[in-house]
């Protein structure tokens, strides 16, 4: 007599079941190609500009350096209270110092790597690498007692408006009102490797002036794009800045936009900045 077998699940419940899997693999799929191979990443200040806009979106290459515990997910989501770091899944492998499949950035690198104090993923350009010396003279930068080469070039022109989801206003070289034009002075900078990029001067201030910084072994040294506003390695740690960043504190270099939302929302497609889809990033 041949064995009776179980009646397969159908109905509601059966669709409910394949409905639940389907979004358990889609969710490992995704884990393993994040974790792997590319992290999303949205830029939501203005301390690259405008190499990087507010509102832009991109993949961050991890294959670039190889992986560390900082290769781990994070998943921030303030509005339900969820605050998981990479060290929160892969702390086990956060003091181990080498990297695995490791490779070292270049100078002139758009790097995202981990805060080293506030576990916070930040974007900046690499300007040190280990043994350089780096000064900043008057606005310029040396590096290794060498001026850097800079040309003048025609001011980058922005509306003064509330930018992105923090609605934060851009600073400009003068005061303006809501809607009027926000100017800063723009000039190329040739780094000692021959990667050029534009940067942004907004005033005079502390940080256009600095002591020499040796950067440490396996440490590195990375700046904003718009120099008078971004929070990067000329501030300490210790004075809320973000100092030397450790060789296992890096995610990944960016490439490339893929897309970029001039409005609060990526979803906001109206907002999409049509000039910036697929853009190659200097």
């Amino acid at each position: 007599m041949a064995e009776e077998t179980e009646p397969e699940k159908t109905g509601i419940v059966g669709g409910i079941v394949e409905t639940v899997k389907t979004i358990f693999w889609a969710l490992v799929i995704a884990g393993v190609f994040r974790t792997i191979f590319f992290q999303p990443f949205w830029i939501p200040s203005g301390s690259m500009k405008d190499t990087l806009l507010i509102g832009d979106f991109l993949f961050v290459n991890k294959m670039a350096y190889g992986y560390s515990y900082a290769s781990c997910p994070s998943i921030r989501i303030p509005q339900i209270g969820v605050d998981l770091g990479a060290d929160d899944f892969c702390g086990w492998f956060e003091d181990y110092e080498d990297r695995l499949f490791g490779a070292d950035p270049e100078r002139g690198d758009i790097v995202v790597f981990r805060h080293p104090v506030t576990g916070q993923d930040f974007i900046k350009r690499l300007i040190g690498i280990p043994g350089d010396r780096i000064q900043m003279q008057d606005g310029l930068l040396y590096i290794n007692d060498e001026p850097v080469e800079v040309a003048d070039v025609e001011p980058f022109v922005e509306t003064f408006e509330l930018q992105g989801p923090l609605r934060a206003q851009p600073q400009c070289n003068t005061t303006t009102g809501i809607g009027a034009d926000c100017v800063k002075e723009r000039q190329i900078e040739i780094l000692p490797n021959g990667v050029s990029h534009s940067i942004l001067n907004i005033r005079t201030q502390r940080t256009d002036n600095t002591g020499v910084f040796t950067v440490p072994a396996d440490q590195f040294f990375f700046m904003g794009d718009n120099r008078d506003n971004s929070n990067d390695s000329r501030v300490s740690q210790r004075s809320g800045g973000v100092g030397f960043v450790d060789r296992k504190d890096l995610i990944g270099r960016a490439d490339r936009v893929i897309l970029s939302s001039a409005g609060r929302s990526m979803f906001a497609f109206w907002t999409w900045r049509s000039d910036r889809f697929f853009k190659a990033l200097d």
